[in-house]
């Protein structure tokens, strides 16, 4: 499990259901400290599950991996164990690692986080969302809603009603996710700001591994972290984790231009450096880059890449980038068969669009991208080999990777659709 986003399945004590019947699976999370306790996602108490299971399983609430089991109706006690069991049996030398010792201050005083959850139209989701939000410890400096878009008030009769003294309420009458982040960039207190979705629910500890993870290092501009299925009630949320999900290991890792990995299309892989829904920046550093460009991510023709764009720009500004596995939010994926194409053709078009709009931003860029041109669309087909390969075994779904790679190729034309569009709307407005 260390450093990679690998699962074990614990020995089944009932058969398993076939493929063509998906089965539900319940996400718990499991920490090796206190093995005789389930607990739901983000912090929302105990968990007493039976049937097919995945578990994060954690030691001393740092997450190490990702396990599942099955068990039997009734025997909540055998599937405890057997989750243990394969936590054990995957990380041997992780799960002997020895307590840390009681009682040790923190090493660091951590800068103060205000959370930024934009949200569309989804007042369920978002009241989840914030619960989680203002159950963290330590809590952040301030939480901010930005209110997309929205067809109603119910975003914002819910902040008044339900949260009044605790969040903050921003209305953005222009779609765009970009636009949204951008609306609460200005008023923000924190010298951190840090961005999640409406759709996700965060761990009781993510504003403090955030911080801590800014504090460790002077040099740090940006950090992402771990994000991780919220369920899998339905196929197409199972299909949408199989066909890559947005989880990065968990081991932390840090990109700069002033030590490059060995990858050769660094630094544009932005998207191996996180994702939109587990983020946060230096609170100057985003102001001092105009924050995110508004001709991107959901809600404009780009579909997407507007956090891509912004981890790009923060390296190449000759700022540190760090990923932070212990600084984890819960994604619910999308829950319709419908849902699953989109969300594949999305992804492909918002990584061509930020191609587009890195050269657009960062032009001096432009010779060493036709450098690595060849190399990532070559990267990219194999890729969509790769996938359609492993559907075949039954573990995708061929279209998926087609349709990514054909967004893909369409990114470009998306950008530029978006850039025309959000100038018009910003000449109007």
């Amino acid at each position: 499990m260390n450093g990679s986003d690998r699962r074990t399945e614990a020995a089944c004590p009932c058969p398993a259901a076939r493929d063509s019947l998906y089965t539900p699976v319940r996400v718990v999370e499991l920490d090796l400290e206190a093995p005789g306790e389930l607990r739901s996602p983000g912090g929302s108490g105990p968990a007493d599950p039976d049937g097919r299971v995945l578990a994060l399983v954690r030691l001393h609430g740092h997450p190490l991996g990702l396990v599942t089991a099955t068990g039997t109706p009734g025997d909540r006690a055998g599937l405890r164990r057997a989750l243990v069991d394969a936590a054990r049996l995957a990380a041997p030398a992780a799960t002997a690692t020895p307590a840390p010792a009681p009682g040790c201050p923190p090493a660091r005083t951590a800068p103060g986080v205000s959370v930024v959850i934009a949200t569309h139209n989804r007042p369920d989701m978002l009241r989840r969302c914030l619960d989680s939000v203002l159950r963290t410890d330590p809590p952040p400096r301030e939480v901010i809603v930005v209110d997309s878009a929205p067809a109603d008030p119910a975003a914002r009769d819910l902040v008044h009603a339900h949260y009044r003294d605790r969040v903050h309420y921003l209305h953005e009458p222009l779609p765009g996710l970009a636009r949204a982040h951008n609306r609460a960039l200005p008023v923000a207190e924190g010298e951190v700001i840090a961005f999640t979705d409406d759709d996700t629910l965060v761990d009781p500890h993510w504003p403090g591994a955030l911080a801590d993870a800014f504090a460790a290092d002077p040099d740090i501009g940006c950090v992402t972290g771990l994000i991780v299925p919220a369920e899998l009630e339905t196929a197409a949320q199972a299909a949408l984790e199989q066909h890559g999900g947005f989880a990065k290991g968990f081991a932390a890792r840090s990109w700069s231009l002033a030590d490059p990995p060995a990858d050769p299309l660094f630094p544009f892989t932005a998207g191996r450096f996180g994702s939109g829904a587990n983020m946060a920046f230096r609170t100057r550093l985003l102001r001092d880059l105009g924050g995110f460009d508004p001709a991107m991510g959901t809600g404009t023709p780009a579909r997407g890449g507007d956090d891509l764009l912004a981890f790009f720009r923060i390296v190449v500004a000759g700022h540190t980038l760090a990923y932070q596995p212990d600084a984890i939010v819960w994604h619910h994926h999308r829950r319709t068969p419908e849902a699953v194409p989109a969300q594949a053709l999305g992804y492909g078009m918002g990584l061509g669009a930020y191609l587009t709009a890195a050269v657009r931003h960062e032009p001096a860029m432009l010779p060493a991208l036709l450098r690595r041109l060849p190399q990532g669309i070559g990267h990219a087909a194999a890729r969509a080999r790769s996938r359609t390969a492993a559907a075949r075994g039954g573990t995708g779904s061929p279209p998926l990777a087609r349709l990514e790679l054909q967004g893909l190729l369409c990114g470009p034309l998306g950008y530029l659709r978006s850039l025309h569009q959000a100038r018009s709307l910003d000449l109007r407005s």
